[in-house]
């Protein structure tokens, strides 16, 4: 069936149409992935934001079709849907119009599926008892609801309803609910009530043709001898957006915990590697300054995909202290490369760092027991090349686009098969 098979994927963005994040990647992978299993594919998104602007088609696939749809700001909103404002406004208003367009392809015989991501469907959800063919709804990380285990300040939950309201008639409208960890089924069942059997868990993943491509193309030793990094010193490698959410600051600390005599980064040669940018930078240079650490820290701010490749080969340790998080993606590319992991028990990473296997877990926002992890993970150092065996082995086997795309495709046709 999938040789015929028909499908229209509605996101508000796209890798490389409107810049690089969790959703961004999530989509343009699927559009990639179904195309190379011959579906054909409908992407409704908005027009590019980033080069190209001209509407070329960023998926090199005659079986890919663009068909933009406005995504119209409000006064004081941005067209990158990343504020409360936009994402309450602007997002929903997106979604009807998208989901329209979805519809009426529908209607008209030229789509079999549609497959939309958070409320990106809106329209198409309000238009089910006119158009008929399955709507298959991912709702990525629900930041809008809390994510799992966090409490939102009572302003942004406020803020937030618009979206929660708009995500929620397109569950109910859906025939499917992808669930992109096992860890966020829970927050799914309260917060979208699912009907027995809506629920399907289908990771996100990552190309590792194309982390390994990269990997290939770059010198891990080059990126540590053009940093100013001895052969010899310990990587703790860290990735992502400066911000609040991310951690870094318990990082830090656990940092100058572990540093203290007798534990394990105590008289040793080591560096944290910060890889990203964004409007914590500045609080996490004074973090720190304050704790005596500059000399141990190395700001490398947005490197090349190829850069960031080299930087995982090369890291000793792989480190995620997140408060909150989706899926996670840098950790399942660090993992790709063979590396332990120490992270925060957030969002979907209980789902890649298992503890024993290949890395630690520790609570958000504790420091000691992060400075704990770093302790035991440095401690023995003989164990991390087997861990970092072991996190290929589970990326290949559970996360890998080659695998998901099929578990895609097989729910489509279950759909299918339910309605025919």
């Amino acid at each position: 069936m999938s040789a015929r098979l028909r499908v229209a994927v509605v996101a508000r963005a796209v890798t490389p149409l409107h810049g690089i994040g969790g959703l961004e990647r999530s989509v343009h992978d699927l559009v990639r992935y179904l195309a190379g299993r011959e579906v054909h594919v409908t992407l409704i998104t908005p027009p590019a934001w980033i080069s190209p602007a001209d509407g070329t088609n960023p998926f090199g696939s005659p079986l890919v079709t663009l068909r933009p749809v406005p995504y119209v700001t409000f006064p004081l909103a941005n067209r990158r849907g990343t504020t409360i404002l936009d994402r309450s406004t602007a997002y929903p208003v997106f979604g009807i119009r998208a989901g329209r367009v979805a519809a009426a392809l529908v209607s008209s015989g030229s789509v079999d599926v549609v497959h939309g991501f958070g409320a990106s469907a809106l329209g198409y959800a309000l238009a089910r008892s006119r158009a008929r063919a399955p709507l298959v709804l991912n709702p990525q990380g629900l930041e809008e609801f809390g994510g799992t285990g966090t409490q939102q300040p009572w302003l942004k939950h406020a803020g937030y309803w618009p979206l929660r309201r708009a995500v929620r008639t397109t569950a109910r409208a859906a025939d499917a609910i992808i669930a992109t960890d096992r860890s966020i089924v829970p927050t799914i069942e309260h917060q979208l009530r699912p009907r027995p059997g809506q629920v399907q868990v289908i990771p996100n993943g990552i190309d590792l043709a194309v982390v390994d491509a990269l990997a290939a193309s770059q010198d891990s030793a080059a990126v540590r001898s053009r940093s100013g990094l001895s052969p010899d010193e310990t990587v703790l490698l860290s990735v992502g957006r400066l911000e609040a959410n991310k951690g870094f600051d318990v990082l830090i600390e656990a940092l100058h915990q572990a540093s203290r005599p007798g534990r394990a980064l105590a008289g040793s040669r080591w560096r944290w590697v910060l890889i990203g940018a964004g409007p914590f930078g500045r609080d996490i240079e004074a973090a720190v300054k304050s704790r005596g650490l500059r000399e141990r820290v190395l700001f490398a701010g947005r490197v090349s995909d190829a850069d960031l490749q080299a930087w995982y080969d090369t890291a000793t340790l792989f480190v995620h202290p997140t408060r909150y998080e989706g899926s996670s993606l840098v950790t399942l590319e660090a993992m790709a490369r063979h590396r332990a992991v120490v992270a925060s028990r957030a969002g979907g990473l209980p789902d890649k760092v298992r503890p024993g296997e290949n890395g630690w877990l520790v609570e958000p926002g504790d420091s000691a027991a992060l400075a704990s992890a770093l302790d035991d993970a440095l401690s023995d150092r003989s164990r991390l090349v087997a861990m970092g065996a072991r996190s290929r082995a589970i990326v290949e086997k559970e996360f890998a686009w080659s695998v998901l795309v099929d578990q895609q495709i097989a729910l489509y046709e279950q759909l299918l098969r339910a309605v025919r």
